[in-house]
């Protein structure tokens, strides 16, 4: 900070205990790469402080702060948000890192793990495997945080077996605007609560969850399966085997899946939670095009987990900063494309010019337990989705262009316009380009000009 706080500064100290390490603001040395850490580099914010406080206490004197200066306030936890919305989104924010809050606890009676809010989802697995072999869904990437992951969604590949991450969430200690600390869960302050299970940001910072958990699987079966399509239509025709396979009503919930396409080719790759001769009764390779098959089978979860982590996309734009962009869309069983539509969304693809060959096209399978909860149970709006779309073109060497921003936003009205209407898009993947039509395709809401944790 400077030699002279100002009265925000002064302000942001004494909610922290007078402990100045505590508190760096745009005179602090080293403040951007240090403390503000932009994930996407493509958009620059310039918060006028980054604070890490120790307390729920600390953090609601933080939000006192904030809103008695009509300051925007923003947790961030893992960091990863494609807007860099962890760090308030804009410039002269007040940023709340949560990471000093690592408490975990389970109650080995009802397995119920009590997890704080600043945990990273690599540590979320491990904390569990080492409490009783507990697991619970939630996404591939290590570096994500629990506080954004599991208030915004949380999907991942057993999230067709156990719901999404939050869906786990059964209890939390939140910070409101009004700087109150609460309990929320369906049986207190169940409004709060509600909001938080999908628009977690906007309403407070959760400072403790409680989730319910599973045990982990015996067996894994983890399956590549690398297609052999050269060109546009081999490619297309390779999707439409996967689409069919997908949405077949009676696939079982075990079953997880993604289809990817790179510069590199197509891949079908995913999980079976289950033994290998349950996961070749389903005869998927029968089911795809020739591939080159790879299959193995691991019963240490935490390998599982492990593999997920190095899946190809996540080298590309996982825990590293890099400038990109990124587009989704939400498919229903009622959105499935046609023949014709598929073939021309793959010509569109190969012959797009793409501004850089570090791009990726993932189509996710989900449904399953997440479409199990009722559509008005939680803030999460996606609820009949049976899989998406995520679209990204990263530019190792500098700023995203308008090259790579048109293939991306083509590619998605190429879909929308052979469907004839418009999808939802995931919150997780937030997009600034979509604007005011963000909230209704994220939360099926109109916005209403919602300042979210601001003061004023």
């Amino acid at each position: 900070m400077g030699n002279k706080p100002s009265a925000v500064e002064s302000c942001l100290i004494s909610a922290v205990g007078n402990d100045k390490s505590l508190v760096a603001g745009q005179s602090t040395i080293g403040y951007q790469l240090s403390h503000v850490k932009p994930y996407n580099l493509d958009i620059p914010v310039n918060p006028s402080a980054v604070t890490y406080p120790r307390s729920s206490e600390q953090v609601a004197a933080i939000v006192k702060c904030a809103v008695d200066n009509s300051i925007k306030v923003q947790p961030r936890c893992g960091g990863h948000s494609y807007a860099n919305y962890g760090i308030g989104g804009e410039d002269g924010s007040i940023v709340v890192d949560m990471k000093n809050f690592q408490q975990f606890s389970m109650d080995k009676t009802s397995w119920q793990a009590t997890i704080g809010g600043g945990t990273l989802l690599d540590d979320v697995t491990k904390r569990l495997h080492d409490n009783g072999n507990r697991a619970m869904a939630h996404g591939t990437c290590p570096q994500v945080g629990i506080g954004g992951h599991a208030t915004i969604g949380g999907l991942g590949p057993s999230s067709r077996m156990w719901g999404s991450a939050l869906d786990h969430v059964e209890e939390v200690e939140v910070v409101l605007a009004n700087s109150s600390v609460v309990r929320a869960s369906e049986d207190q302050n169940a409004d709060v609560f509600w909001a938080l299970k999908g628009a977690g940001a906007g309403f407070g910072i959760i400072t403790e969850f409680k989730v319910r958990t599973q045990a982990e699987p015996d067996k894994t079966t983890l399956y590549s399966y690398g297609i052999q399509a050269g060109n546009a239509q081999d490619k297309a025709t390779a999707f439409k085997k996967w689409q069919k396979l997908i949405s077949d009503p009676d696939l079982s919930r075990k079953f997880a899946s993604q289809f990817i396409m790179t510069e590199l080719g197509v891949v079908v790759t995913g999980t079976y939670f289950g033994p290998q001769e349950e996961f070749d009764s389903l005869n998927i390779s029968s089911r795809l095009p020739d591939a080159d098959e790879s299959v193995i089978v691991l019963d240490d979860w935490l390998g599982v987990v492990g593999h997920w982590a190095e899946d190809l996309a996540l080298d590309l734009a996982g825990g590293i900063q890099s400038h990109f962009y990124a587009k989704s869309l939400a498919y229903t069983a009622d959105d499935l494309l046609s023949d014709t539509a598929v073939d021309t969304l793959f010509k569109y693809v190969d012959e797009s010019d793409k501004g850089t060959l570090a791009w990726f096209l993932i189509f996710d399978l989900e449904g399953g337990a997440t479409n199990d909860v009722a559509p008005d149970a939680t803030a999460y709006a996606h609820r009949n989705a049976l899989f998406y779309h995520q679209a990204y073109a990263v530019n190792l060497f500098g700023a995203v262009d308008d090259t790579m921003r048109d293939f991306l936003t083509r590619l998605n009205k190429v879909v929308t316009d052979a469907l004839g209407h418009d999808l939802g898009a995931y919150a997780g993947y937030v997009d600034r380009a979509l604007g005011e039509d963000g909230p209704k395709m994220y939360w099926g809401i109109i916005w209403r000009g919602w300042k979210g944790l601001r003061g004023g």
